[in-house]
């Protein structure tokens, strides 16, 4: 336990030099800014008008921007490895694959975890600065912020998987954003979304209060179960695959 702490403490400081780090609060700040300006229907109650606001903050959000941040956090924490023999150079200390596997999965889903917990403090925040009447309804905020984070964590196997086969920078993140632009139309379809990783943060973070279409109609317990298999099978795959690397 001390070693893998210790692998991932390392894997942090190479993380903290790269200037991709500052990409990760633009999106919950880009989102503020939609909340801010949305218009949510005239005269609806509190918590209907917060779901709009809200709605609208996960659109921009998980529908484009925290997919293609998730797959710049895989492709960063794989950078040093895949240049001048890295790999070799880290696999000859005292680690084993699954514990280097482990810490750069670990890493990713931390700032995942960060970059939603910013989210949802920012729509904490949209709700007091634009007003509303009544509590905050945190179980719907919790859920959003909470949900998108669960959500992405089969989309960070995936990519981290890609960036350890490919030693390419670029070549995974053109693959991410090809495969995230698609999420506009693929959410609109129950049969298809639910199984789409790109599309899965959306759908767990827009608010089930009021009409819904498409997979976004989806039962979250459904969703749960989707996410669960897409997790087992996308990060079971990636350490396989790294297991079998050679190296």
């Amino acid at each position: 336990m001390r070693s893998f702490l210790r692998l991932l403490s390392a894997e942090r400081l190479k993380l903290a030099k790269s200037r991709f780090r500052w990409l990760l609060p633009a999106s919950p700040l880009l989102a503020a800014v939609v909340g801010l300006l949305s218009n949510p229907p005239a005269g609806a109650p509190p918590r209907v008008a917060f779901a709009v606001v809200l709605s609208g903050m996960s659109f921009l959000h998980a529908m484009l921007l925290l997919p293609i941040l998730t797959g710049i956090l895989a492709s960063v924490v794989c950078r040093y490895e895949h240049a001048g023999g890295g790999w070799k150079l880290l696999l000859s200390m005292p680690v084993t694959r699954p514990q280097l596997y482990a810490a750069k999965y670990v890493l990713i889903a931390l700032h995942l975890a960060a970059v939603q917990a910013l989210f949802g403090a920012l729509a904490a925040a949209v709700f007091y600065v634009r007003g509303f009447e009544g509590p905050l309804p945190w179980d719907m905020l919790l859920q959003s912020a909470a949900g998108g984070w669960i959500a992405s964590l089969p989309l960070a196997a995936l990519q981290l998987g890609v960036s350890l086969a490919w030693s390419s920078f670029a070549a995974p993140l053109a693959v991410n954003v090809v495969f995230t632009l698609p999420n506009i139309l693929i959410v609109n379809s129950a049969d298809f979304g639910p199984y789409y990783p790109w599309a899965q943060p959306l759908l767990a973070m827009v608010p089930r209060d009021g009409e819904t279409f498409g997979a976004l109609g989806l039962p979250l317990e459904s969703l749960t179960v989707t996410v669960l298999g897409s997790f087992i099978v996308f990060l079971a795959g990636g350490l396989l695959y790294f297991q079998r690397k050679d190296i």
